[in-house]
């Protein structure tokens, strides 16, 4: 964070020389060097250094430290200097050096806290290798642009110059590389530092943000990492009491010269006040030096803009809907937890000020008079301050109930303070008892509550008292679960008779808004993974900075409190077990429900982390029974309330990790998960459900499921993942298979399990196996069902796939399918997929089919075929041809089906379709026959010369006149009735003058080769209609003409007049119709002038 390059604030600490007064004469102090006198920052020994700095241990020194450095360094971590100086009248230099020296922070860790955010790991590297932000306006930054990492790249690259160390006060500069765009520009950096913590901060660079500048991060490193080469002196009121009068005088003269343009004007200000006997400073006793280190008074804190902080926090709020503003805001939360776990006093402010900005927010204050309700958006964030989104609870109804919380209870301040806390003779076993049958101690609260402790220890830096903490909450848990199993086996036999049962914990601890389960696994799980001097928050923070290293977990003995065999880890794995286990029910709205799905998998995330073995395994095996035995407590129980939270993704992680070792206590566990009674078609009888958690669309059925897709693709997951491990066992099989036809209600699940499993049994490496094909079968058939009678866009792919899973499973499949195709098909599936795919040769040629096979099958497709024609002539009636075409008997069938359905429900494009089959397979005269029963249902207006049917129209009187003479007479009057549009007329006229019709007739009957005439039928009343409907066309285009058609139109006529002259007396009509146009329209004068022109 830089402060925009002002001069540092003026000191605190007024300075004079012990015992005199401000008209004192000048002398020298005790043990006084010369005037400028100075000294590089070497400590006592090279290896004593490093081991400070922390990059050695202490024990592991090459000489041990002199007496005054381990004093010196004592005073510089508690004291504040002008303590020091009043306490002890005379300080000798060297002391003060060696405190001067030893003031600075040492450790880099507050550093890296302070220029970076923090993911929120509890690893002290991720704050360095693993931050989101560099800053807070640019939380998806790059790692390598976080100032923390900017400021040691710049520190490696030479960039830090003139580092000068004036008793508290660090300066230096900074070259920043020049970039593509922008040259080299060189940064004036000043620190204050008191008590190792850097106090202010001021840079040159102009950026704004609430961490510090990668600028400062350079200088403060170089510090620490080579104080051997940063020059030293004593605060500079130290070295003006060593000068005398001339010396002073010169001092003043050349620092005015030297910086006369910025100070003049205020050292002659000063000069005015100091000469004047009644100013304000001549009442003050010493003078201000910046570089004196703290006052009594003064607070002990790290530097933090708080500016900054309301300002960034102002600027998220106000990005509303803005996906990156909810992810900063939870940086900030991170790196109050960060700050407060290092005990740094910085994290309750920072806290405070987001919490000040929260409630300044305008639109609260807008919302509250509006009445509306907390989003989920708010919930996430509030969620960091400890809100609870239980019916009738507020955001603050929690955190007033933790301003009563106290750790005033002495068996809570035992528990906490010591790990010989026990008590052997105890044996109350109530309840809510003290202690458990080993005399271990317990501790009976509200589990979120509880944990919210061991939390809250955790974050203040307290390691050692949250573990022993989460020790007798956890004993106390699992006491609990055995006092709830044996319960549960009282009341056994009256819930199961029920069916059902409203026993369940209305607030989950998974997803949990104070994570409790979380909070007990991080807690146990980081005891097992550091040694004490990373366990109290100071580890080697060189050692691991930059690196991804991957955590392995050690069964590290526990100090008391648990049983034979059992570590830290042990304890970690089963609290996790049993909160994941926990039957919770689902919390209303979607935030709280996706919370819910995603809490349960980052913790199921942690535990893949961790290696199993044998120890770990037994404790898998304990908790997957007693989640299977603990009825209405266990979300696994036989009985559980139709609103929990489903099982599945739980029950697969169990399932994975018991496979290898109790095959069948993996199996028991996962198909217990697989049932999702919220989706089932009615509750139980009895079933209590809550009205304000219906979905109002389907009353008293579904609940309001925001996260339900996710919740199915789950347990679709779990049912994939039983499938695959169940290859080659019959047995488990079928258990899988009913598990899922009983349980997922979802068509394109099943459907995925269904191609999965025919995935898994033709894998290439190996045989088909025929009882997982018969599996994949099953379920395609299943799907089949499902979408029957619903819309589904994925239908024709699933048919086609059906027929494949089929073909694999060989030909009594296909046979089956075929036989029972109307509860698995529509009559167009069944035909135009079904029954064309296993005729195709490529069938034939992959089952190996022999001649009776083939011939059996075909008989089972032309039946299909036949029966289909008839239930839906319309769609199927041509497949029904094509397959049934090799079976004479059949296809006969077919075409009577045919013929029955064409004077009802077939349409003239049906039966053109048909008709045009018909000729190409060689049959014309059923294909005339069709045509002519398709004429009878067409009609063609005047207007319509595009119609897609006209080419039907001219393929049909073709196909007439190729017949014969009677057969195109026969049809002429069809068409004449059906079609009205003169240019179509025109254009079958034609046709039919210029060729004979066909040379054979009917019963094989030679024409006698000559034209058709147009004076005689039926070419006579073609003609007429033809005539007729170029006048009546003529008449509706001029009701409505523009001149912009005039020019179509005399085309048309001319088009026309050909049509005409066909006839015997075809000119004195085209005359007569010309010159009744003329009269009839002659308001039409500039289109009846252009008739004139062309027709006369």
């Amino acid at each position: 964070m830089a402060e925009r390059g002002q001069l540092p604030p003026p000191a605190k600490r007024l300075c004079c020389r012990a015992g005199y007064g401000s008209g004192c004469r000048p002398g020298q102090r005790a043990g006084g060097a010369g005037p400028g006198g100075g000294a590089l920052c070497a400590g006592p020994s090279s290896a004593a250094a490093a081991a400070a700095l922390g990059l050695l241990p202490l024990g592991k020194t090459q000489s041990p430290e002199s007496l005054l450095d381990i004093a010196a360094r004592k005073v510089a971590e508690k004291w504040p200097f002008q303590r020091v100086e009043e306490r002890f009248e005379r300080i000798p230099e060297p002391v003060q050096r060696r405190i001067v020296y030893w003031s600075f922070p040492r450790s880099e860790r507050e550093i890296c806290m302070y220029s970076s955010f923090n993911t929120g790991a509890d690893d002290p590297a991720a704050a360095s290798g693993g931050a989101a932000a560099g800053g807070a306006g640019d939380a998806a930054a790059d790692e390598t642009r976080l100032p923390f990492r900017r400021g040691i790249a710049l520190l490696d690259g030479g960039c830090v110059d003139n580092v000068l160390q004036v008793g508290f006060h660090l300066s230096g500069t900074v070259t920043e590389p020049a970039m593509q765009s922008e040259p080299e520009t060189v940064c004036n950096v000043a620190i204050s530092f008191d008590r190792c913590k850097i106090t202010s901060v001021t840079c040159s660079c102009g950026n704004k943000d609430i961490f510090y500048c990668a600028h400062v991060v350079a200088l403060s490193l170089y510090r620490i990492r080579k104080p051997d080469q940063v020059k030293l002196h004593l605060p500079i009121s130290e070295t003006l009491f060593q000068m005398n009068r001339d010396q002073l005088q010169k001092f003043v003269q050349y620092l005015i010269t030297v910086h006369h343009t910025e100070v003049l004007p205020t050292a002659q200000k000063l000069a005015d006040e100091i000469l004047s006997q009644n100013s304000e400073i001549n009442q003050v006793h010493g003078a201000p030096d910046p570089t004196a280190g703290a006052s009594i008074d003064d607070e002990n804190c790290w530097h933090l803009d708080e500016e900054q902080v309301q300002e960034q926090v102002k600027l998220f709020l106000s990005q509303g809907g803005y996906h990156g503003s909810g992810k900063q805001l939870n940086l900030l939360f991170a790196k109050v937890r960060e700050m407060l776990k290092m005990r740094d006093s910085n994290g309750a402010r920072m806290l405070t000020l987001i919490t000040e900005q929260f409630m300044a927010d305008p639109r609260l204050s807008l919302w509250r008079q509006q009445g509306t309700a907390m989003t989920d958006k708010y919930r996430q964030l509030w969620d960091e301050l400890d809100s609870s989104n239980r019916p009738h609870r507020t955001v603050f109804t929690r955190a007033i109930e933790a301003c009563d919380l106290h750790w005033q209870d002495s068996h809570l301040q035992h528990i906490i303070s010591s790990d010989l806390y026990t008590n052997y003779c105890y044996h109350d076993d109530t309840e809510n008892s003290l202690f458990d049958s080993h005399g271990w101690p317990l501790w009976h609260e509200h589990v979120p509550t509880a944990c919210a402790r061991v939390d809250a220890l955790r974050s203040h830096g307290y390691p050692r008292e949250a573990l022993r903490l989460a020790i007798a909450i956890v004993n106390t848990l699992r006491r609990q679960q055995q006092k709830q199993l044996e319960m549960f086996r009282s009341q056994k036999k009256e819930l199961l008779h029920r069916g059902i049962t409203s026993i369940t914990n209305l607030e989950g601890w998974v997803g949990h808004p104070l994570d409790p389960i979380g909070t007990l696994f991080s807690s146990l799980m980081e005891a097992c993974r550091v040694d004490d001097e990373t366990f109290y928050g100071f580890s080697d923070f060189m050692e691991n900075m930059g690196q991804c290293k991957s955590l392995e977990y050690q069964h590290l003995p526990a100090q008391k409190f648990l049983e034979e065999g059992e570590s830290y880890l042990t304890l970690a794995v089963e609290v996790a077990l049993i909160g994941l286990g926990q039957q919770r029910i689902m919390p209303d709205g979607l935030y709280a429900q996706e919370k819910v799905c995603r809490n349960e998998e980052q913790l199921i995330s942690k535990l893949q982390e961790v290696e199993l073995d044998d120890t770990l395994v037994k404790i898998f095996r304990k908790q997957a029974v007693f989640l299977l035995e603990a009825g209405p407590y266990s979300g696994l129980g036989e009985v559980v309330h139709r609103e929990s939270v489903p099982m599945h993704t739980f029950a697969k992680y169990l399932f994975t990790s018991l496979l290898p070792h109790d095959a069948e206590l993996a199996y028991k566990t996962a198909l217990r998960a697989m049932r999702l009674l919220v989706l089932e078609s009615t509750a139980p009888s009895g079933d209590i459900s809550r009205p304000h958690h219906i979905a109002s669309v389907v009353p008293n059925r579904y609940p309001r499921w925001f996260t339900l897709s996710h919740i199915e693709s789950q347990q679709c997951e779990l049912a994939s993942t039983m499938l695959t491990a169940a290859k080659g066992d019959v047995r488990r099989l079928e258990t899988v298979l009913e598990s899922i036809q009983k349980n997922i209600h979802s068509s394109s699940h099943i459907f995925k399990l269904a191609q999965d499993a025919f995935k898994i049994a033709t894998l290439m490496d190996s045989l088909p196996d025929i009882t997982l094909l018969k599996v994949s079968l099953e379920l395609g058939l299943q799907v089949m069902r499902m979408t029957l009678s619903t819309l589904n866009w994925r239908r024709r792919e699933m048919v086609r796939w059906l027929v494949t899973c089929a073909t694999e499973v060989g030909v009594y499949a296909l046979d089956s399918i075929m036989q029972n195709w109307f509860t698995l098909f529509t009559p167009t599936e069944a035909t135009s997929i079904v029954a064309t795919t296993v005729m195709s040769n490529s069938t034939i040629v992959r089952l190996h089919l022999d001649c009776h096979q083939q011939e059996k099958l075909a008989g089972s497709a032309r039946t299909l075929a036949l029966q289909c024609a008839m239930k839906d002539p319309q769609n199927c009636a041509l497949s029904a041809l094509t397959l049934c075409e090799k079976d004479h008997i059949a296809f006969e069938t077919a075409y009577q089906i045919v013929l029955d359905a064409a004077t009802t429900g077939m349409s003239y494009s049906q039966l053109f379709t048909i008709a045009r089959y018909m000729e190409h397979r060689g049959y014309p005269m059923r294909a005339y026959k069709l045509a002519t029963l398709a004429m009878t249902h067409l009609n063609l207006s005047y207007n319509q010369d595009t119609h897609p049917a006209i080419n039907d129209v001219l393929w049909a009187c073709a196909l007439s006149h190729s017949l014969g003479k009677n057969e195109l007479a026969a049809i002429i009057p069809l068409v004449v009735k059906s079609v009205k549009c003169a240019t179509v007329l025109s254009d079958i006229l034609r046709r039919c003058t210029l060729t004979t019709p066909g040379m054979v007739g009917l019963h094989g009957r030679r024409n006698s080769g000559k034209l058709m005439s147009l004076d005689k039928a039926p070419l006579r009343q073609l003609l007429d209609a033809t005539i007729g409907a170029y006048i009546n066309t003529t008449h509706s285009r001029l009701t409505h003409i523009s001149p912009r058609h005039y020019s179509e139109f005399i085309e048309f006529l001319s088009k026309a007049r050909e049509t005409f002259l066909m006839a015997h007396d075809g000119h004195i009509q085209f005359t007569q119709f010309i010159d009744n146009l003329k009269q009839i329209y002659k308001g039409k004068k500039k289109l009846m002038m252009l008739v004139r022109e062309r027709f006369g």
